[in-house]
């Protein structure tokens, strides 16, 4: 199919402006956004002229604690460093501490630990979900204290 010379031309300028169009409602919606960005954003300088604290923070997962707490499992020692961590840990009873300790350090399954005592798979998993139920709760609870 041949088209003229004029119907050529038509259709470059309408497609010319067409991309005018595009090109700027994409400009507006970036101006209106960076304009939106610019109202809820505070500059880093301003927060730290107007903040006491410092712009950073230091990670204490390695610090020493003056006593940490040392638990025994099946002969073995496990010591736990953070003081809120230990305190959830010593008011659970001995045999949920003990479940979780099997399970997650000594990589026990539900069926080998209650086979350990005498029970189904589904009750050592019922003992563990307690336990860690109880300690999510006491771990709350000394948040809340400090």
């Amino acid at each position: 199919m041949i088209y003229s010379e004029e119907y050529k031309e038509h259709i470059e300028y309408t497609f010319a402006a067409f991309c005018r169009v595009v090109l700027h409602n994409a400009a507006m919606s970036a101006y209106r956004d960076f304009g939106r960005k610019q109202k809820r954003e505070v500059s880093l300088e301003y927060l730290i002229s107007e903040t006491p604290l410092e712009p950073f923070t230091m990670d204490t997962y390695f610090e020493q604690y003056d006593q940490p707490t040392v638990f025994v499992v099946k002969g073995q020692e496990f010591v736990v460093a953070s003081k809120r961590l230990a305190d959830a840990l010593s008011k659970l009873t001995e045999q949920r501490r003990t479940v979780l300790f099997l399970y997650f350090f000594f990589g026990y399954t539900d069926a080998q630990i209650g086979k350990m005592y005498g029970r189904s798979r589904s009750t050592a998993n019922y003992w563990k979900l307690a336990a860690l139920k109880q300690l999510r709760k006491e771990m709350g609870r000394l948040k809340h204290e400090e």
